[in-house]
């Protein structure tokens, strides 16, 4: 497995770590790799009716997402956690990408980053989409995670809250993608945004 960036990551503070979304073993992944235990994440609540599911869940004090709705109770439950000094992992799309590339992103990270005045750390994974597979034929599977510089989205203007909403959510999602090979970039790899920042 190959990381890099790992070393610049904060080890205590708040900070949400938005990555792309491949696998379930995603987020198990950035979890283990962080060496701090106040990381959570937002779990979509279908994943409830395994056990060990639930177990592992509460054991990293996750929290229970409604994907079908705006989870009022669940940002509310994910604000206080990061207002507590808390670490949250958050996949912007609210969903694993079938295709491999960026998938649209919902603005849900852009809102809390917003509300609860934190950093976001990009984090790009790749190659955990053929894991099991790999797994299962007796193969070391090939898997990479980057993560990015910290860095601030501007603040939302209330006057044009989703179009602000949406331009911080197409910022994260350039970063991803600025890390990705060219064909994990999906809708995004067009983005004039991206460009600039392959360039820079």
């Amino acid at each position: 497995m190959e990381v890099i960036g790992l070393e610049t990551v904060p080890q205590a503070g708040s900070y949400i770590l938005a990555t792309n979304h491949l696998s379930r073993l995603d987020s198990a992944l950035i979890f283990c790799l962080l060496d701090r235990r106040d990381v959570t994440g937002m779990i979509g609540d279908s994943y409830q009716k395994s056990w060990i599911m639930r177990w592992l869940v509460e054991i990293v004090d996750g929290i229970w997402v409604n994907r079908e709705e705006v989870d009022v109770g669940a940002m509310r439950e994910t604000l206080a956690y990061l207002r507590k000094g808390g670490a949250i992992g958050l996949a912007p799309e609210g969903t694993r990408s079938h295709t491999g590339g960026l998938i649209p992103a919902r603005p849900g990270v852009a809102y809390l980053a917003d509300k609860a005045g934190v950093s976001i750390i990009p984090v790009a994974l790749y190659g955990t989409e053929h894991a099991f597979d790999c797994l299962r034929r007796l193969r070391r599977p090939s898997i990479h995670v980057r993560f990015g510089a910290a860095f601030v989205l501007p603040p939302v203007d209330r006057r044009e809250r989703l179009a602000a909403l949406q331009r911080n959510t197409d910022e994260i999602m350039c970063r991803i993608a600025a890390m990705l090979p060219e064909g994990y970039r999906g809708v995004y790899a067009e983005e004039t945004r991206l460009q600039e920042l392959l360039l820079a």
